[in-house]
């Protein structure tokens, strides 16, 4: 007999509750609603994120890779943020080779597990891309 541990019976009681609220949510997928936000075109990144207010000043693309480092380096425990960064980075110009080298080197600081995860949730954005490129 196998017991459960209190965050397994957090969850359990957390679905169940939506279960009541709302019969719908028992399917929910936050990787689905990342559907809904599109990704931002390139010069809209640029404007908002990148040299709009200073020329002088870091690039979208920059500024998304250090965004990444960031993710990465709190254990890429917040899949949407890494998953859209990845789908922005793309968007802004970033080669696949620079966004696992981010987040490689950020290994070296934020271990092994964390950088495994933020590999796999930037792999699934890439294979994703590949699928829409077809």
């Amino acid at each position: 007999m196998s017991e459960k541990t209190p965050f397994e019976l957090m969850m359990a009681q957390a679905q169940e509750m939506a279960r009541m609220f709302n019969p719908a949510l028992e399917n929910f997928s936050p990787k689905e609603y990342e559907k809904l936000w599109p990704t931002m075109p390139k010069e809209f990144m640029e404007f908002w994120f990148g040299r709009g207010m200073s020329k002088e000043g870091l690039d979208s693309k920059t500024r998304l890779l250090l965004t990444l480092a960031g993710l990465t380096m709190q254990g890429a425990q917040a899949d949407t943020p890494v998953r859209m960064t990845v789908r922005h980075l793309m968007e802004a110009g970033a080669t696949k080779d620079e966004i696992a080298e981010t987040i490689a080197h950020i290994s070296m600081f934020a271990g092994i597990p964390a950088m495994t995860r933020a590999m796999e949730l930037a792999r699934e954005v890439m294979e994703d891309n590949k699928d829409d490129d077809a």
